[in-house]
């Protein structure tokens, strides 16, 4: 079955790789007075047959399934939702964030065939709000049925454990909640300025993926904003856009959680960006919440202007990465890191784990299926889950 010339032109275009970088990432090489890149270019014009050599390549460096290569025609590109959030900026394509989608509505659909096995109840609350609800009322619906306290959430000692104890909440009402920013390797990493956040509104099994490389501050309200957009049913990518009203609309929700409205009263109206970034560390660093947070939910009560708070975000974020960069500097030099497991177990929580170890234990997957789900080689099952903690519905 030969292969149809557009299905070559839309995987290396979908892949973001010119005629060039594809023909050398490929492997390709000047023959018979023809570079590499024309010999690439005759090959998608329909000048010959492909190689079937060529084609396992061509999957790697696409990061497509060797299947879609005999496909008749290339497939509709991939709903990613309406949920884009934070600065104004550009949509910006990337051809490894198209893959962790791919990725993870694969683990979804293994995830849904074993709570099928297990007839466990599906959630109750998918797709059960309507942007018509006020923002105060839906924050205070899914405050009480995932049994969120803020108290609780404050009452933490770090912003690292206030996540943990969301997440865990989030997971035992049934959403499994992964943090992934790559395709398992660094090379692959995501900018947080491209992805932050996913939520994929599957009734029976629905997911959160939110970008590990954000800031630790930025992990609660990111979970929060894509668990409206579950209640509202919807799939999206938060990035850096905050112009849809679905968006604004999550932003709301989530940030009256974190931040109830009444708590900004007392802060007078900001108009300097010294005074501004000073006053938003105090009042974000004592209830392990985002600057940029605060700083968005100013701007929506008119405490400062979309200008200040546009110059307070890009401040937030630049500081942001300078002190990554320090941290990364630093453990690169003690050349040390967590160990291995602990990392991967971090990645998919404890949700995820749990129905996984039940599902091998009962006979209703096997190990191949186990390391798609967890996102890990088959030989990785067993340790991985040797010492996970258990958490989730049956």
């Amino acid at each position: 079955m030969s292969v149809k010339p557009e299905i070559l032109t839309w995987a290396r275009e979908t892949a973001g790789l010119s005629l060039g970088e594809a023909a050398h990432e490929l492997g390709l090489k000047d023959a018979r007075g023809e570079t590499a890149e024309r010999r690439l270019e005759k090959l998608e014009g329909g000048e010959g047959e492909t190689p079937r050599t060529l084609l396992p390549k061509m999957a790697k460096v696409y990061r497509r399934s060797l299947l879609v290569f005999y496909l008749n025609q290339p497939p509709k590109a991939g709903d990613r939702g309406q949920d884009f959030r934070t600065l104004p900026g550009e949509h910006v394509y990337n051809p490894d964030l198209d893959a962790l989608i791919r990725d993870i509505k694969t683990r979804q659909g293994l995830v849904r065939s074993i709570l099928d096995d297990e007839e466990a109840p599906a959630p109750d609350f998918v797709g059960a709000a309507t942007m018509e609800v006020p923002v105060k009322e839906l924050a205070a619906r899914i405050a009480k049925r995932f049994e969120f306290s803020l108290e609780a959430f404050r009452a933490t000692e770090t912003r690292e454990a206030a996540f943990k104890y969301l997440r865990g909440k989030i997971e035992d009402g049934g959403v499994f909640v992964l943090l992934l920013g790559n395709l398992g390797s660094y090379h692959t990493n995501i900018p947080v300025e491209v992805f932050r956040g996913f939520a994929s509104a599957d009734e029976r099994a629905p997911m959160i993926v939110i970008n590990e490389q954000d800031s630790k501050a930025a992990l609660s309200f990111t979970a929060l904003h894509e668990l409206a957009h579950l209640w509202l049913g919807t799939t999206g990518i938060s990035g850096r856009d905050a112009e849809s009203g679905i968006e604004e609309y999550c932003n709301d929700v989530a940030s009256e959680m974190l931040l109830p409205a009444g708590e900004l009263e007392g802060f007078a109206k900001l108009t300097s960006l010294d005074e501004g970034t000073k006053a938003i560390s105090q009042f974000a660093e004592a209830r392990f919440i985002s600057r940029a947070m605060v700083a968005y939910k100013l701007y929506r009560f008119t405490k400062i202007d979309r200008p200040l708070w546009i110059r307070l975000n890009t401040r937030f974020h630049d500081e942001w990465v300078t002190a990554k960069q320090g941290r990364a500097d630093k453990q690169k030099a003690t050349q040390g890191g967590p160990n291995y497991y602990v990392v991967k177990r971090n990645h998919v929580g404890p949700a995820l784990i749990g129905l996984v170890r039940r599902a091998i234990d009962e006979g209703n997957i096997s190990y191949t299926k186990a390391s798609k789900v967890l996102g890990v080689k088959p030989r990785n099952v067993e340790p991985l889950l040797a010492s996970g903690t258990i958490r989730g519905r049956r």
